[in-house]
């Protein structure tokens, strides 16, 4: 069933590489729910933020080549995601377009603005305070996200403030996505189904 039939915004994309076997099925018009199976527990917990502070339900099932390291999977999951996400967006009438979030974290803080501009861009700049959480390189999230906006077609500025504990620099960064995100897809009345462009389209 499409989007169209139902008035929520979904889409179900399988990506499939010699290297990792991607699905990611997404409700832009959703409640928060999140099942995932990835290998990779540290992101799945971010990708979680996203749902549950997006308000999207997020299904997402991943096998990589994590004997070798994380990086194809974790890239590819931002990659399968953006194209999930730029097909159940359509052609984005009467969205707000923009969003924007301040989240804390006991000390840590992170600021996310996001255009929904048919343009891919990403300003990532989160000086993490050391290299892994765990087992997870932290040099991965700006994969994940440059795999989202090359094919989400967004622009998108992460600014870490402050923060000195590493996951939770992490943490703030996806869930200020996640409310960024929210508000940016949330219909406008007031464009009574106008493109939010003086372009007349995104």
């Amino acid at each position: 069933m499409s989007q169209h039939d139902t008035g929520e915004r979904r889409a179900t994309i399988s990506r499939a590489t010699l290297e990792t076997q991607i699905e990611v099925a997404l409700c832009l018009d959703g409640s928060g729910q999140c099942e995932l199976d990835t290998g990779l527990p540290f992101l799945e917990h971010m990708l979680d933020q996203i749902a549950r502070h997006g308000q999207i339900d997020l299904n997402i099932v991943a096998k990589g080549d994590l004997h070798i390291d994380a990086h194809h999977t974790v890239e590819d999951i931002g990659i399968t995601l953006g194209q999930a996400f730029n097909e159940a967006i359509g052609d984005k009438t009467g969205i707000i377009r923009y969003g924007h979030a301040y989240v804390p974290l006991d000390e840590a803080l992170s600021r996310v603005v996001l255009d929904c501009s048919g343009r891919p861009g990403l300003e990532f700049h989160v000086p993490f305070t050391r290299a892994k959480v765990g087992d997870f390189d932290v040099d991965l999230v700006i994969e994940f996200f440059q795999g989202f906006v090359n094919h989400a077609n967004v622009t998108l500025h992460i600014d870490n403030l402050r923060g000195h504990n590493a996951h939770h620099q992490a943490e703030t960064v996806f869930k200020a996505f996640g409310r960024a995100l929210r508000m940016a897809i949330t219909r406008d009345a007031a464009l009574k189904g106008a493109s939010p462009s003086t372009k007349g389209v995104l």
